[in-house]
């Protein structure tokens, strides 16, 4: 029997790519140049199964191709905003994620650009390197101490969850945070933490507000300028769930404006097209979406795809499935 015909979109670390050459007819993509749209619909046309990434927009247009083969999407990713989800399944194509497997690094990012942003570190590393650091002075980039703070969760999903952990056991800081349905005692109790009813009661109390919600059209501009506004001038925001839940130009406005003290950001709207107001801003930190960028993470999601296409393929149900 001829192995399935399976089309990955994008380079993968090594080991996993050498599993599929195992396991299938695979086409790898070793430029790592991103495919067009008229490449993602011949893939969908030419293979049982397409692995996207986050920078693969999977619309209406390009699911709706002609002479589909596809019977699977395994996404190489939690989010899955970038498929248009409706038309997969309507069209009756399966769509898997790698979720778990993110987490603690994720939320390992979040915590490290809450430090950067609090301390200036951006603007401390840029001082150096532009050779303009004359020395030590008592007022020379004053930041904000963490230690102890509030830090305050929109969204309280896992990864919410994991920085919360590092947050409130190694630096004391209270955990607030807004979510529309509750979670469970134990972890609130673990973290000590306070649910809110309003992501405006978050934004108006937090020294720290870091966003974990989903994208998509529920979530998009989440914050905005008026919400920015509610948020203290000493306080700042960090964002590592999707770009399009801030509106990049209330942002750079906010921060310009001095209406919150700095901003950490792993995620932009229309990435990898950043904004250029925010080139401008001394008061912002910004990473090239290094969430899960680990050897051990990027490996581990590699594994899960591979895990619900086997399971695909033998004619059992994906563990990952969200369609």
């Amino acid at each position: 029997m001829s192995k399935p015909k399976v089309v990955v979109t994008r380079k993968w670390p090594s080991e996993v790519e050498a599993q599929l050459k195992d396991l299938y007819d695979v086409q790898l993509n070793e430029s790592d140049i991103p495919m067009s749209s008229d490449e993602l619909k011949l893939a969908l046309q030419s293979a049982d199964a397409i692995l996207p990434t986050v920078t693969d927009v999977l619309s209406s247009d390009i699911l709706n191709v002609e002479n589909k083969r596809a019977r699977i999407i395994g996404n190489f990713g939690v989010g899955y905003n970038h498929i248009d989800i409706n038309t997969a399944k309507l069209q009756g194509l399966v769509v898997t994620n790698t979720p778990h497997v993110l987490t603690d690094c994720t939320a390992d990012i979040a915590m490290l650009l809450l430090l950067m942003s609090a301390r200036r570190a951006s603007e401390g590393e840029r001082l150096i390197l532009q050779k303009q650091w004359i020395g030590w002075k008592p007022t020379q980039l004053i930041g904000q101490k963490v230690t102890g703070k509030t830090l305050g969760l929109i969204g309280f999903g896992r990864i919410a969850q994991a920085m919360a952990r590092k947050a409130h056991h190694g630096f004391g800081m209270r955990i607030i945070f807004y979510s529309p349905s509750q979670p469970a005692q134990g972890i609130m109790d673990e973290l000590q933490a306070t649910r809110y009813e309003t992501v405006e009661d978050v934004l108006t109390e937090a020294n720290f507000v870091s966003l974990h919600c989903p994208g998509g059209e529920a979530t998009r501009h989440l914050i905005n300028e008026q919400r920015l506004k509610l948020m203290r001038p000493s306080a700042h925001l960090i964002n590592t769930a999707r770009g399009d839940v801030v509106d990049s130009k209330a942002l750079i406005k906010a921060l310009k404006e001095g209406w919150i003290a700095g901003a950490g950001l792993d995620v932009f709207e229309g990435e990898p097209n950043i904004d250029p107001g925010f080139f401008e801003l001394d008061n912002v930190s910004l990473l090239p979406h290094l969430g899960s960028a680990t050897e051990e993470t990027r490996v581990a999601m590699g594994n899960r795809v591979l895990a619900n296409l086997a399971a695909f393929f033998a004619g059992e149900e994906p563990g990952d499935r969200v369609v």
